[in-house]
């Protein structure tokens, strides 16, 4: 029997990969040579593994992998102001070859950034294994987000939306 602490956090890694899958694109943010942060827009392309796990197709000798190889903490923020949702998941950055792999998440759209397919010199995927993750599921009408914003300029607790935190 599954205990308390794991069901929830079972529940809301289940959350944290509907948004992700539903958003699709997020901010990849690994850290540069001198220190800085640099971040860049990445397709998880639909796709979440079973214990949260990212795959973004790219090229093994870019920019982005050196980074993550020479520091492979990392984040990849989600979010969808339509929808008012909101995901941040921080983990670890590997560079990673498995052609099964990449056939089981290739997208016919990939072919825009590797015309070849899966034949395309120097293709890979960087995975981040997630460490902890955070989502913000806010009201998307605009009653429900009038509301919200009333309690705030009011000093009264209007509990509209859901905020998470899971360390995996």
């Amino acid at each position: 029997m599954q205990s308390q602490l794991e069901a929830e956090k079972s529940a809301v890694l289940a959350k944290v990969t509907r948004l992700i899958k539903a958003i699709d694109f997020g901010m990849l943010t690994t850290q540069a040579e001198d220190g800085s942060l640099h971040s860049r827009p990445m397709a998880a392309n639909g796709e979440v593994g079973p214990n949260g796990e990212l795959y973004f197709f790219t090229y093994g000798q870019s920019y982005k992998v050196f980074e993550a190889v020479e520091h492979p903490q990392c984040n990849v923020s989600f979010s969808d102001i339509k929808s008012n949702s909101y995901v941040s998941v921080s983990g670890i950055a590997r560079l990673v070859r498995d052609k099964a792999l990449m056939a089981s998440l290739w997208k016919p759209e990939l072919k825009n950034w590797f015309p070849q397919g899966l034949d395309t010199q120097d293709i890979a995927l960087l995975q981040v294994t997630p460490e902890r993750a955070e989502y913000w599921d806010g009201p998307s009408s605009a009653v429900a987000q009038t509301i919200s914003f009333l309690g705030a300029l009011t000093g009264v607790e209007v509990k509209i939306g859901e905020n998470r935190k899971v360390t995996l």
